[in-house]
């Protein structure tokens, strides 16, 4: 079952959702503390978690699996300071985005797919995540929270799942593979 920690609200808070990924250094261990990273961000409580994914990498680079997971957070911070925070985080595991492959590798990926209902098409800012829809590694974890989850600007996740069923996505738990996911989203539905 995915995990969930309530802690004192903050006011005045917006539900953000957040990806997290890595393929690089352990990148089960890297999913796991950024996760643990997330439950202590600043005004912030992390409400819910997904399990974790191993996911093919998309943009044809050739590089290893993914391990995929997806957070849901309570947080008072503004979009950007929540940007800002998540790029320290990623720093502080070893990302390095200047010497980065575009859709490479990554030690560790955290990416701000919504936040409440904010539309951004800044392009350091672009909200909700552009492509969030086209991923089978965010749309199945937030498909765990609830198929009928409706993100502000894309629509309701179980829509875009029949477009990333081809996807290569596998729920793993702990270091054992559970199931393929798209078992799992049968299952859900």
């Amino acid at each position: 079952m995915a995990y969930q920690t309530r802690h004192p609200a903050c006011h005045p808070t917006v539900m953000a959702w957040i990806s997290i990924g890595s393929n690089l250094d352990l990148p089960e261990a890297q999913v796991r503390r950024a996760l643990g990273a997330l439950a202590a961000v600043p005004e912030s409580a992390l409400l819910w978690q997904s399990h974790l994914y191993r996911t093919a990498p998309v943009g044809g680079v050739p590089q290893p699996a993914f391990i995929n997971a997806v957070a849901r957070l309570q947080t008072a911070l503004q979009p950007r300071a929540l940007l800002s925070h998540l790029q320290m985080l990623e720093a502080a595991a070893g990302r390095r985005r200047a010497e980065e492959i575009y859709w490479g590798p990554r030690v560790l990926d955290l990416d701000l797919l919504s936040y409440g209902t904010t539309h951004s098409t800044d392009p350091e800012l672009t909200l909700p995540h552009p492509r969030l829809h086209e991923r089978a590694f965010v749309l199945v974890p937030l498909a765990e929270f609830d198929p009928e989850l409706v993100i502000p600007g894309c629509g309701r996740i179980a829509d875009h799942l029949p477009a990333v069923a081809g996807q290569s996505i596998t729920r793993i738990s702990g270091n054992i593979q559970e199931t393929s996911a798209r078992n799992t989203r049968s299952a859900q539905a």
